[in-house]
């Protein structure tokens, strides 16, 4: 059975408290992307010019040609820019990571000695700044143990992170595959770091981001003045800060280039934004390999069962039961397209639910029908399901007076012999009293009415059940 492989769940409404070091109520983490010298030129064997991030609007690959201005604004962020964020970070005492291209970092050794003697953390970006979507397989992992060989022989040691940017379906599954790193970047999803199990390991995986970004001063629409750039970082960090204060701590990731933000005009606007949040207490400014550590150790993977892995037996035998004695909704729910989002309570009740609502009349009655009669003879015989017993005790209902069992077994005949079906009522949403109201209440209902209330009763015992199974 082919599985929809998205995640369009994460964490759902209840995140993790990430517990950042120190209480802090926000991490705000910086990223310099280090991709001058490895970006698309003949001079690297590439078959055209580079087109993308600079300051030449509308900008074209050149094929089979130098283009002497692209090369010279990419120039501009290795001889100028960098060093001008150099100053910057190490001025303010925040470290950064570094993605940096394996062949742009070869190309630079003096300023590749600056990151590690300012104890930046330096990331790969792979081997070269070029498309990977393209790639067949073996080609894109080629390229990602020479990126990672070359990395290691230039910076002396193995990265602990990935980031490509321009990057495949495939590109997570085989960094993962490599190993070796403590996590991955490639995808823009979420405010928290996250476990992926994938290339057979649970993977860890930081989102990075394409808004707080200084691209957008090469992108439309996107920032026009370093006022701008500041701005926008302000309102996100406001956000996450107040989020923090209220229990919701998050992570806020800032991309940077040096040919880009580098720039005297667009810098200002980041100065800005370091020195307004350092006007506030409770900010985490780490590397990401920190927070790669913090999280590995704080909330590292939690092995659990997921519905939509499970074979079809295994399926039916864990859901079969949550309509009472109808597992053929369950097998029937196992072919739809199911995913990471049904690994849940809400996700697998939506799956069996959308089968009960589309059955015939004739299944539904029988579903219903299949469900014993409240405190009836089933019960007092002890011959319930293991679900129904502790549902109708959590409402008392193993606990009736003789004349409240006299009343309950009354109503019950009368109740079949109006509408066909035993009345059905998810208990855990009421008492003894509350039960009794809408016994007197329903009974007087025309059929029509009572067999779409006793569906929606149905499907909320179901939810109830699957919340004690499912997260």
């Amino acid at each position: 059975m082919t599985r929809y492989p998205r995640d369009l769940r994460g964490y759902g409404a209840k995140a993790p408290d990430p517990q950042w070091p120190n209480g802090a109520k926000a991490a705000v983490q910086f990223v310099l992307n280090y991709e001058e010298g490895g970006e698309n030129c003949i001079l690297h064997g590439d078959a055209a010019s580079e087109a993308f991030l600079s300051d030449i609007p509308g900008a074209a690959q050149w094929p089979g040609q130098r283009h002497w201005n692209m090369e010279s604004i990419y120039e501009y962020g290795s001889r100028a820019g960098f060093w001008r964020l150099h100053r910057l970070f190490t001025g303010a005492g925040i470290p950064l990571t570094i993605y940096g291209v394996a062949s742009a970092l070869a190309r630079s050794p003096e300023q590749v000695q600056a990151m590690k003697d300012a104890d930046w953390e330096i990331a790969s970006h792979g081997l070269k700044w070029v498309e990977h979507k393209d790639m067949a397989e073996e080609e894109e992992r080629a390229a990602i143990a020479e990126a990672v060989r070359l990395h290691t022989e230039v910076v002396g040691e193995h990265p602990r992170g990935w980031y490509t940017g321009r990057c495949s379906a495939n590109t997570v599954r085989l960094v993962a595959e490599e190993g070796g790193f403590d996590y991955i970047s490639d995808t823009y999803d979420d405010d928290l770091p996250y476990w992926l199990e994938t290339g057979g390991r649970e993977q860890l995986i930081i989102p990075y981001t394409l808004e707080a970004n200084d691209m957008r001063f090469a992108n439309s629409p996107g920032w026009i003045t370093g006022e701008h750039f500041f701005q926008y970082l302000k309102d996100a960090f406001d956000v996450i800060y107040a989020e923090g204060e209220e229990g919701a701590a998050k992570m806020m990731t800032i991309g940077l280039h040096c040919r880009l933000v580098g720039r005297p005009g667009k810098i200002a606007g980041l100065k800005r934004f370091i020195e307004y949040i350092q006007g506030f207490e409770g900010v985490w400014c780490p590397r990401r390999v920190d927070i790669a550590e913090h999280w590995a150790e704080t909330h590292p993977p939690v092995k659990r069962e997921r519905p939509s892995r499970m074979a079809r037996e295994e399926f039916v035998a864990k859901f079969g039961s949550i309509f009472e004695h109808s597992p053929w909704i369950a097998d029937r729910a196992f072919d739809l397209e199911l995913g990471p989002a049904h690994d849940c309570a809400a996700g697998i009740h939506n799956a069996l639910c959308r089968i009960f609502r589309t059955a015939s009349e004739d299944e539904r009655l029988g579903v219903l029908t299949a469900h014993p009669d409240l405190a009836g003879k089933l019960a007092a015989a002890g011959r319930l399901t293991a679900e129904s017993t502790s549902e109708q005790s959590s409402a008392g209902l193993d606990m009736l007076t003789d004349e409240e069992r006299e009343t309950f077994t009354r109503l019950n005949s009368e109740y079949v012999e109006k509408h066909g079906f035993p009345f059905i009522i998810a208990v855990r949403d009421h008492n003894k009293a509350s039960i009794m109201e809408a016994f007197h209440r329903r009974i007087r209902n025309d059929r029509a009415t009572e067999f779409d209330e006793a569906c929606r009763q149905v499907e909320r015992i179901a939810q109830f059940r699957l919340q004690d199974l499912l997260p």
